[in-house]
């Protein structure tokens, strides 16, 4: 991979596959899934069989997938080189998606880099890459760059950084954050935080910031058990330009974090980095990335689930960015996040009426509080941790919750997440109890608006 800075900036991706037919039949094309129009902007990729120019067709079955025919049947156990290449270009104004200037830019895990998809068949197998490969990264000379895998070995040469990556089973997604950026470290010991900056950061500001980071990768310890043992060093990059930085965040939990959906200002690029929008300054950078931060305890490979539970487990990301977002601002605002979560679910509800949408929505973001309150935060932690460690790569259901937490308090709480989740509404208990918190802080003059 070379990134060109001028005379406009692009992003030059080479690859070379070696490849061997260890099916049982001789195979004629190959499928590949490019990246999506969306999210990257390049010019169409070209593609060579052992030095053979190729030409690639879209997938009648799907869009995102082109067809490459082989010149020749490819014969089993018959080794190839495939060697596909393609340029990817900054978004337009009028165009949505990433973009990057001439001084910085970032390819995230997953999306960017095509896929080698496996012939059609039932026991049909292949992609996959092998144990180790070789990531080669060339960059303008005065460049930061962080990547995915090992950093073996760099070198200088004609105004270029060329750093060699080498990658292994953990970095099937591979992904590069580089730029001319200034360097703050945050933190210290195991959990040390990178920031990278454009321009250099008030001293002041920045420990204020670091003590906050510190509190949130503390509570999400806490909270969701250590990341490993291992070093989890995070870093923070300065987005190289804001408005195509950021995919967008889901609308319904934009809501009940309070975020306006169009004003996403961090998002992890993979599990050990972010970046984050500093145009304002970074007076509340701990606030900002602490949601995002929560995937590196609970997504990115080590639960898939963390992206595909029905509620309320699909909550659980919502509730770890509020959770994180109060162990970075203090926790006053964890009553003010459950009051407008329950402004989103109506008052007395009839028993055979359903729950809107957006109302199973809020109930289970709330629910995941309704545990805290009832079994006790230390409870709650030791539960979820041990849920989490249990079910990693697995994905995890309700059901694996309710185990956990009957596991550490030995009561049924299948009944009481019944409560909550089958019936309509919110139970009086827990919504009488909010509402007599926001009339005490009225009365007494404290009450703090989002």
């Amino acid at each position: 991979m070379q990134f060109v800075s001028t005379p406009e900036p692009r992003i030059r991706a080479e690859a070379d596959y070696q490849l061997r037919n260890t099916g049982n039949q001789p195979l004629h094309k190959l499928e590949l899934r490019l990246p999506g129009r969306r999210r990257f902007h390049y010019e169409n990729p070209t593609a060579s069989w052992d030095s053979i120019a190729l030409t690639a067709q879209e997938s009648t079955e799907n869009p995102r997938n082109s067809m490459i025919a082989f010149p020749e049947a490819w014969a089993t156990m018959a080794r190839h080189t495939l060697h596909l290449s393609v340029e990817y270009l900054p978004a337009t104004t009028d165009q949505p998606g990433l973009s990057f200037t001439k001084d910085a830019f970032f390819l995230p895990a997953q999306g960017w880099s095509p896929e080698l998809l496996p012939p059609t068949g039932l026991f049909a197998s292949g992609g996959v890459p092998p144990k180790k490969w070789d990531l080669l990264v060339a960059v303008p000379d005065g460049f930061q760059i962080h990547t995915s895998g090992a950093q073996k070995k760099s070198a200088r040469k004609n105004a270029e950084l060329v750093v060699l990556a080498e990658q292994g089973r953990k970095d099937l997604y591979p992904f590069v954050a580089a730029g001319r950026y200034t360097t703050t470290e945050l933190g210290k010991g195991k959990d040390k935080m990178h920031l990278w900056t454009s321009k250099p950061q008030e001293s002041a500001r920045l420990k204020d910031v670091s003590n906050a980071l510190v509190r949130v990768i503390a509570a999400y310890d806490a909270a969701f058990g250590e990341r490993g043992k291992e070093s989890q060093q995070t870093w923070i990059v300065e987005c190289p330009m804001s408005p195509g930085c950021f995919t967008n965040l889901n609308p319904s939990t934009a809501k009940l974090l309070g975020e306006e959906a169009e004003r996403t200002t961090a998002e992890m690029i993979s599990q050990d980095t972010m970046v984050v929008d500093l145009s304002e300054g970074a007076p509340d950078l701990a606030a900002s990335v602490a949601p995002p931060l929560a995937t590196s305890w609970l997504g990115y490979g080590q639960n898939p689930g963390f992206y595909e539970q029905e509620p309320p487990l699909s909550l659980l990301p919502a509730f770890a960015a509020a959770a994180g977002r109060e162990a970075a601002t203090g926790a006053d605002i964890r009553n003010e996040v459950i009051r407008r979560a329950l402004r989103l679910v109506p008052e007395n509800k009839e028993p055979r009426q359903k729950d809107t949408e957006d109302a199973v929505h809020a109930k289970s973001f709330l629910f995941f509080y309704a545990l805290q309150d009832k079994y006790g935060n230390e409870v709650f932690q030791r539960a979820v941790s041990h849920m989490l460690y249990a079910r990693r790569g697995r994905g995890f259901e309700l059901s694996d919750l309710i185990a956990a937490f009957e596991q550490e308090t030995h009561t049924n709480v299948a009944e009481f997440a019944r409560l909550w989740m089958k019936r309509p509404g919110i139970p009086q208990e827990f919504r009488a109890r909010y509402k007599e918190t926001a009339a005490a802080t009225v009365q007494s003059g404290e009450e703090t608006r989002p």
